[in-house]
């Protein structure tokens, strides 16, 4: 098994230890950011290195394989679903929003499995899916920071917030905002080019 896969694999791996570490409360806390954030932040922004690492190292060393191809994606989407589920189990996170995202997972993932049956077409990913991952990557990050664990429209409804916690909370609500309408208009270019694999 080649580095990328690995890297995939480990990947994949990161996502049970953090979960499994949210269910520990430590009361402890660093300049007001709970300690269990803290970790479960560092895991997640390095699970999302991998990301980056994984798929840069495979097309440089012309590493490519057909397990990369499943497993990457996957994992992508095991790992921002359980960081959303988690800050939703905190009421950090609305659910309708990962609910979305789950939704657009299962429409383009529907959407893969019929172009490989009828000949493996592929649809490019478009500018909507890219800024829908970077968006998101960079909310979450933010939301685990949030100190005191406000909830993502808390600047909106809580006149209560100042300073740092302020700034925080307003970056992770309009970045997570942005990135729900990618990932609506991502989900959409994937219907609308992918119509012709359902006309019969």
């Amino acid at each position: 098994m080649n580095l990328p896969n690995k890297l995939t694999i480990f990947r994949i791996l990161l996502v049970p230890i953090m979960v499994i570490i949210s269910f520990f409360k430590i009361e402890y806390t660093f300049f007001g950011i709970p300690i269990t954030y803290i970790i479960m932040n560092l895991i997640f922004i390095i699970a999302s290195y991998t990301d980056h690492l994984d798929g840069k190292l495979a097309r440089k060393n012309n590493q490519i394989t057909t397990f990369g191809k499943f497993a990457d994606p996957l994992a992508d989407k095991i790992l921002v679903l359980a960081a959303m589920l988690i800050l939703v189990q905190d009421g950090n996170l609305p659910a309708w929003i990962p609910i979305i995202v789950l939704f657009r997972e299962f429409v383009v993932s529907g959407y893969r499995l019929v172009a490989v049956e009828k000949g493996g077409k592929v649809i490019a990913a478009s500018i909507w899916g890219k800024l829908k991952t970077v968006t998101q990557m960079i909310a979450i990050i933010l939301m685990f920071i949030n100190i005191n664990g406000t909830n993502i429209f808390g600047a909106f409804i809580n006149g209560n917030l100042t300073g740092i916690e302020l700034i925080i909370n307003i970056l992770a609500t309009l970045l997570m905002i942005i990135s729900t309408i990618a990932t609506i208009f991502s989900g959409w270019d994937y219907i609308k080019n992918g119509k012709e694999l359902l006309k019969d």
